[in-house]
């Protein structure tokens, strides 16, 4: 008799089980038959099965009980293995319309960020503006300064605002922030127009991150996050052609005016192209909003007497919870976790190298006769560039990678990314002892290629901006981001008024101090990472604690039937 109920086809409730889309999310292919059961429903399919119990079969309460206990044993192992979802037609062409302008949009910020750097030599050799080294140094540092604010407070303060739209909005100001700047003079005029250049760049970052963690779900994370990455290799690529290649022949407003064009236009793009979220499209959403599992109802005191249970609800169907203030959002979800503050303490340290090299490589070209003149200068330096290209790609697919294949084993998917940059950062240290190691007599293609092996480990670091986007809930990713973003513009602003003061001395050993420092940051940066190569990310904590519950409540179940057939034999 037990035999037959086990392999009797399902019908009723149980069919509606397999049929049921997982809420929050994309519709599962369906799959019949009790080898693909349970991964149809998870822990929906075990409510339906424990109400079938009783009414299922004309026996005693105790074989009802047995049936769904064995049925409860049967479908558990197999709950964790959902079927690839499969996206509605038009999704994909409209998500890569929303990434294009995000890389877009981005690129131009980083074309505007970029215009001091390479506008700085013909601005200095400008006897009218009397700028030398050091002033050139504190005007460097008050734009990461400001960045570094202006992003902590728009993640926190922008979460309710549209990420499209704050994108846009800030590439237009800096744009005309840029251009503001190029039509004054006097160094305190320069200070100003950087430091609001620098504010409204802050608001990019976090947009971006919100756009691309709602459009992407986490196994395609990796990848499209590096691909986005390009934005900052094809800006910094862009600039010394742009910029250098404008003031060195049109005079330094040029280096900026030029930038500021281009970005004015692309802000329109980008407002046309991005939107929020799939939701805001027409889409379902990528992921369910809640990635736990709804806790399992309590177990009836008596299996035989217990009414079959209502369907669980959707997620989404339930009270949404109450949105957080801004500040529980950044104390409760951002400040209080340490994961967060060591990735931000690394993320000092790779942009202070970061920075550092892309600040400075230029001066040390020249001073080291390596370069004819600041255009030959911007020219080898733009290897940094199209090196950081190809390396931040290569980071996002290697650690996508890494994730898939410890997925079986419940490795720590974002431990996987940190292992990955700290290879990357092993390589900038490598790196920067080959900048150093080539003679000034290189030839200009010798030079580039170093400098783009350079560029190449450089840019894998941007994954720790991954890593704390992923071991937070969705709606504080932002704020995550703009700590991040803080703590790391810390560091590039350590790069400018500091290493310019280094740069300044006589010292003659004063650029083997400066690659030092450089190396001595990597060596800081591996350190703090080492503690995290097992981090877990928030879906998988949200998965362990479901599947806890999950269990906690079969184990229930078990016990109220055994509890039940008892007190229907007595």
């Amino acid at each position: 008799m037990l035999l037959r109920q086990r392999n009797a086809p399902l019908g009723g409730a149980a069919a509606a089980a397999v049929q049921r889309p997982r809420s929050g999310g994309w519709p599962l292919r369906r799959r019949t038959g009790g080898a693909h059961l349970a991964r149809a429903g998870g822990t929906e399919l075990v409510e339906e099965l424990s109400s079938l119990g009783p009414s299922s079969s004309s026996s005693s309460s105790s074989s009802s009980s047995a049936v769904t206990s064995t049925a409860l044993q049967r479908a558990a192992p197999l709950a964790a293995a959902p079927p690839a979802p499969a996206y509605p037609p038009g999704f994909e062409a409209r998500r890569l319309v929303v990434f294009g302008g995000m890389l877009a949009g981005y690129a131009c910020y980083y074309l505007t960020r970029n215009s001091l750097t390479y506008s700085a030599p013909t601005m200095v050799a400008d006897a009218s503006l009397g700028l030398d080294i050091g002033q050139l140094g504190a005007l460097a540092s008050c734009f990461p300064l400001a960045y570094g604010a202006s992003k902590l407070a728009s993640g926190v303060l922008g979460a309710r605002a549209s990420p499209a739209a704050l994108l846009a909005g800030g590439l237009a100001g800096t744009a005309a922030a840029n251009a503001a700047l190029a039509s004054g003079g006097g160094l305190p005029w320069f200070c100003s127009l950087w430091a609001l250049n620098g504010a409204l760049q802050g608001v990019g970052g976090p947009a971006c991150a919100r756009m691309l963690t709602a459009w992407f779900p986490a196994r395609e994370r990796g990848t499209y996050w590096a691909a986005w990455n390009i934005a900052h290799n094809l800006g910094g690529f862009a600039a010394p052609l742009v910029a250098g290649g404008c003031a060195a022949t049109l005079g330094w407003r040029w280096g900026f005016w030029a930038p500021a064009a281009l970005a004015a236009a692309v802000s329109g793009v980008v407002l046309l192209a991005c939107k929020d979220s799939p939701e805001a499209a027409g889409f379902p959403p990528v992921e369910p909003r809640t990635a736990a599992a709804a806790a399992p109802a309590p177990a009836p005191a008596s299996a035989a007497a217990a009414p079959a249970p209502a369907p669980a609800p959707a997620p989404d169907a339930a009270a949404a919870p109450a949105p957080k203030s801004v500040w529980d959002a950044l104390v409760g979800d951002v400040l209080s976790r340490p994961e967060l503050w060591g990735l931000a303490a690394a993320y000092f340290f790779v942009y202070l190298a970061r920075q550092g090299a892309a600040t400075w490589l230029v001066f040390y070209l020249l001073d080291a006769g390596a370069a004819d003149g600041a255009a030959d200068a911007a020219l080898r330096v733009s290897g940094l560039e199209l090196g950081g290209l190809a390396g931040g790609v290569l980071a996002g697919r290697a650690s996508d990678a890494l994730i898939a294949r410890a997925a079986a084993r419940g490795d720590g998917a974002v431990g996987k990314r940190v292992q990955v940059v700290m290879a990357y950062v092993v390589g900038v240290a490598l790196a920067l002892a080959a900048v150093r190691a080539a003679p000034a007599g290189t030839d200009a293609a010798g030079q580039w290629l170093a400098i783009a092996g350079l560029g190449f480990f450089l840019y894998g670091p941007q994954l720790i901006g991954l890593c704390g986007a992923e071991i937070v809930a969705q709606e504080t990713v932002g704020a995550a981001e703009g700590l991040l973003g803080f703590i790391a513009y810390a560091g590039a602003a350590a790069a400018g008024a500091p290493l310019a003061a280094l740069l300044q001395s006589s010292d003659p050993h004063r650029w083997d101090s400066y690659f030092s420092v450089l190396t001595a940051a990597c060596g800081a940066a591996l350190l703090l990472l080492a503690p995290l190569t097992g981090l877990p990310s928030h879906a998988q904590l949200q998965q362990r604690r479901g599947k806890q519950q999950a269990a906690g409540g079969r184990a229930r179940r078990r016990e109220a039937a055994v509890d039940g057939a008892a007190r229907s034999e007595a």
